[in-house]
């Protein structure tokens, strides 16, 4: 029998059940796997509270990013085999699948081999935030050497991510964090400058870093009002990406500014890129080559038991930690 995380109703943490059953044989192009570590995205937390872009019937499951190793595969899968250690990646509308659990079923097609010198925990903290970031700052963002680019929600995993991907393109990482709690942790990740914005004027403050020029980009996993101060920070023509929602509050699109400083403000997510098999490739090949070398790391902040998933996602809300949040089956 496996360990399965449920909820049978939308609401907080405490909605969160692990159950008993059967995670079932591989359907075709199906595997079965072993699950050895679970990474926890907000989005998971923002489903499990009815807030999330698409909504799963009840009973529905949760988890999209896992490490693990095959255990069986299904009808009309080749280019698998039992044994194999495996990482997945987001598998169609949330509650098809779902990798809280201490064995699932899982596509064949959303599957990347663990590169040789990952371990399981790093694998499941790896692949879902730098995916996000990679796509978001390289092909939607177009950032390049000697750009400033401006990164709220610095600590997050995603946030950690963008930073070190903004410097390995030679790019200025500008970070924002609502505290000064985290700075060491957003520093070490290599932010070139830490705005706090509890205690700073962000726009004043990217106004002043950049001559008064203001950022050609902003990666934003916030929303809300906050997206509306902080398209005063872009330059002409700048670009703004929002790629969550942090905040749970509107967003009114600053018309008048938009249209006066010729400024573009867009939605992200990364489905597009993991499901092109050329992208996902050439984009897990260079995060692997910058993982393994030392130019990426994602810190874990904190692991809990599949049996403290409550606890977990309590955690994961008070968005306390730096770095992503583990579950172990």
């Amino acid at each position: 029998m496996a360990r399965i995380v449920r909820y049978h109703e939308n609401g907080g943490p405490e909605v969160l059940r692990v159950e008993e059953g059967e995670a079932g044989k591989p359907g075709p192009l199906e595997v079965l796997i072993g699950v050895e570590a679970i990474g926890l995205n907000r989005a998971e937390a923002a489903q499990r509270g009815g807030h999330y872009i698409m909504q799963p019937p009840l009973p529905a499951r949760l988890g999209q990013e896992c490490a693990g190793t095959i255990l069986a595969i299904g009808p009309d899968v080749t280019e698998w085999k039992v044994g194999d250690h495996v990482s997945t990646l987001p598998a169609g509308r949330p509650g098809n699948y779902g990798c809280y659990a201490s064995e699932t079923l899982w596509p064949a097609a959303s599957l990347l081999r663990r590169p040789p010198g990952f371990d399981a925990r790093q694998a499941a903290a790896t692949w879902v935030a730098f995916f996000t970031a990679w796509g978001g700052l390289s092909e939607a963002g177009r950032l390049r050497a000697g750009d400033p680019v401006v990164i709220p929600a610095a600590s997050s995993s995603v946030g950690l991510a963008a930073i070190q991907i903004a410097r390995d393109l030679g790019a200025i990482p500008i970070a924002t964090t609502r505290t000064g709690a985290k700075v060491q942790e957003i520093e070490r990740a290599g932010a070139s400058h830490v705005i706090i914005t509890g205690e700073q004027d962000i726009v004043s403050e990217v106004k002043s870093l950049t001559e008064g020029r203001g950022v050609p980009l902003i990666f934003d996993p916030v929303a809300g009002s906050f997206a509306e101060t902080l398209t005063e920070c872009l330059a002409d023509e700048g670009v703004l990406i929002i790629y969550g929602g942090m905040s749970n509050e509107p967003f009114v699109f600053p018309r008048h500014a938009a249209i006066r400083r010729n400024l573009t403000v867009r939605g992200y997510n990364f489905f597009g890129l993991v499901a092109d098999s050329r992208r996902r490739e050439a984009a897990g090949t260079a995060i692997a080559e910058r993982v393994l070398d030392g130019r990426f790391a994602m810190p874990v902040a904190e692991t809990f038991m599949i049996e403290n998933v409550v606890e977990a996602h309590r955690c994961l809300e008070r968005n306390e930690h730096a770095g992503k949040i583990l579950l172990i089956p």
